[in-house]
C-alpha cells in the first residue's frame, strides 16, 4: 500500500507542534523506537535527548511530560487507523465483509506508507498493544478528557460502531462492542506473549489467532 498520510493532532496535547520542525519530527520518531525498546516506564526525556543529540530542555518545549508524548503518538495511531478503516471499506458493499476487514486491521501490523520520516509501524503497533491503556487509565482522565484529546479514539470506535449497526440495526450495544473488539485485540496479543495462561493464543501467530477469535466472538454476538 503506497500512500503518505499526515494528521493534525489536537494542539492541547503539545506545547509546540512537533510537525513544525525537523527536531520535533525526529523527536517523535525516535521516541517510538525508544518506548518500544525500553517500555514506557523506563523511557525518559533524558534518554530521548541523548538519542536525538539534543537536551531535555528542548523536548520540554514540545511536551509537558512523557504522558503527553505518548498521548500524541497514540492520537496519530488512532487517526491513522480510522483513515485505514475508511480507505479499506470505501469500495466494499458486503456488510459482513466490512466487519471482517475491520478485525483484520485491528489485529495485524499497520501497512507501511511512503515518506522520508515515517514512523516504524511494527514498533508503533507493539506500543499500542502494550502501552495504550496507560493514557486513559489514570486518575486525571476526566480533566484530560475535557480537551477532547481522546477524540480520535472515540471517532474510530464510532466508525466501527456504525459498521456494526449497518450489519445489524437492532443490536443495542454497538459502541460497547466496538471498544471490546479494540481492547480485546490488544489484550489477547499481549497475554499470548507475557501472560499465556490468560489466553488460548499461541505466542507465535497471535495476530491470526486474535483475528479468528474476534471474528467468532463478533458474529456469535450479532447472530
Amino acid at each position: 500500500m503506497d500512500f503518505q498520510v499526515k494528521f493534525k493532532v489536537n494542539e492541547k496535547i503539545y506545547l509546540r507542534d512537533p510537525e513544525s520542525s525537523e527536531v520535533g519530527r525526529q523527536m517523535v520518531k525516535i521516541a517510538i523506537d525508544l518506548i518500544y525498546a525500553l517500555g514506557f516506564e523506563q523511557f525518559t526525556f533524558k534518554k530521548l535527548a541523548i538519542e536525538i543529540n539534543s537536551t531535555e530542555a528542548t523536548i520540554y518545549r514540545y511536551f509537558e511530560n512523557k504522558h503527553r508524548l505518548l498521548l500524541y503518538i497514540l492520537n496519530w495511531y488512532w487517526c491513522y487507523m480510522e483513515f485505514l478503516v475508511i480507505f479499506k471499506l470505501q469500495n466494499v458493499a458486503d456488510k459482513k465483509e466490512k466487519l471482517k476487514i475491520i478485525i483484520q486491521l485491528l489485529t495485524h501490523e499497520l501497512p507501511e506508507s511512503s515518506g522520508q520520516l515515517d514512523y516504524n509501524k511494527k514498533y508503533l503497533n507493539q506500543i499500542v498493544i502494550t502501552e495504550s491503556s496507560k493514557v486513559y487509565l489514570v486518575k486525571e482522565v476526566s480533566e484530560i478528557n475535557k480537551n477532547e484529546v481522546f477524540k480520535p479514539y472515540k471517532d474510530l470506535c464510532a466508525k466501527i460502531a456504525e459498521t456494526i449497526s449497518a450489519y445489524k440495526p437492532t443490536y443495542k450495544y454497538p459502541r460497547s462492542l466496538s471498544t471490546t473488539l479494540i481492547e480485546t485485540s490488544h489484550d489477547q496479543q499481549y497475554f499470548s506473549v507475557n501472560l499465556p495462561r490468560l489466553t488460548d493464543a499461541p505466542a507465535k501467530n497471535n495476530s491470526e489467532f486474535t483475528s479468528n477469535f474476534l471474528t467468532d466472538l463478533l458474529f456469535k454476538v450479532l447472530g
